[in-house]
């Protein structure tokens, strides 16, 4: 038999959904690979050779070493990350979205794009507020999958990448893919007015052929957890950080200590107090979970 590379689609039932050039092989993992591995299994993104055992279906010899790893959703070998926030319903919450970017920091993956979904229900969204993720390094797109508008500067980031679109649930992740393309026919779900959040109708991660690359639809999720940094290493997560150097100490938490210049630039309004209030309020929580 010849050995054939794919990439993992989707993981459904035990069952590893790998395109192979222009069809999908439905394979099984070679008994001796499930032994000794500590990593949870493949994922969506996964890259592996295997061999065909009939036209459709296939077993996975050997799987490649991943580039990267979103934790949760779990997804591997991603070239870019959006994430995905709405400008109302649900408002957006700067702690909310700077959790978001750290977790898309830890990941690994080098490009990160802010998209806010729904900006035809938001009537005075500050600009200052979108700025200021401008301001910390991230594109950030402003678009509504209901008008139609902007998803042509989202179209050509998603273009040629693999793309990952998580964010909280309510959003409007699969309502961005079906405006993009609506052969992807992706379940919608409202927001529910009880609770002010979105319900979860993704159920799974799974890549989609776009644009010469692939998106990923995932579940959304109204909590998550910063299980995967110390909290020293934190500050690395908010990159504008990087500009405000001259600490008196080293290292330096950049909160509690004297003559700290990220202090000094959060108060002189040089850096953004609502990114360092969510730097606070993240570390703390990192040094809670420590104790």
């Amino acid at each position: 038999m010849v050995a054939e590379r794919g990439r993992i689609l989707k993981v459904y039932n035990n069952v590893l959904h790998v395109a192979a050039e222009d069809v999908i092989i439905l394979c099984k993992l070679r008994g001796k690979l499930k032994k000794g591995r500590s990593d949870m299994g493949l994922v969506p993104g996964d890259l592996v050779v295997f061999e065909r055992i009939s036209p459709e279906e296939g077993v996975i010899e050997q799987i490649e070493e991943r580039t990267n790893l979103l934790q949760r959703p779990r997804v591997a070998n991603l070239t870019q990350i959006v994430i995905t926030v709405a400008a109302a319903s649900p408002d957006p919450h700067p702690l909310v979205v700077s959790r978001f970017l750290v977790l898309a920091e830890l990941s690994g993956v080098r490009k990160i794009v802010l998209c806010v979904n729904k900006m035809d229900l938001c009537s005075g969204i500050p600009e200052e507020f979108l700025s200021e993720y401008e301001a910390a390094g991230y594109p950030v797109l402003r678009v509504s999958a209901e008008q139609g508008t902007g998803l042509d500067e989202l179209r050509q980031y998603l273009a040629g990448e693999i793309t990952v679109l998580a964010g909280p649930s309510g959003a409007g992740k699969s309502s961005l893919l079906n405006a993009l393309d609506p052969a992807l026919a992706l379940a919608t779900g409202a927001v529910s007015e009880k609770i002010g959040r979105g319900r979860h109708t993704t159920r799974r991660a799974e890549l989609l052929p776009f644009a010469g690359g692939y998106v990923v639809d995932t579940p959304g999720f109204t909590q998550q957890e910063l299980t995967e940094v110390a909290p020293e290493a934190l500050a690395h997560c908010f990159p504008e950080f990087s500009a405000h150097t001259g600490c008196r100490f080293t290292p330096c938490s950049h909160s509690h200590e004297p003559d700290c210049a990220v202090k000094a630039a959060a108060a002189a309004g040089a850096l953004s107090r609502a990114r360092h209030d969510a730097y606070l309020a993240l570390l703390t929580e990192l040094q809670l979970k420590r104790k």
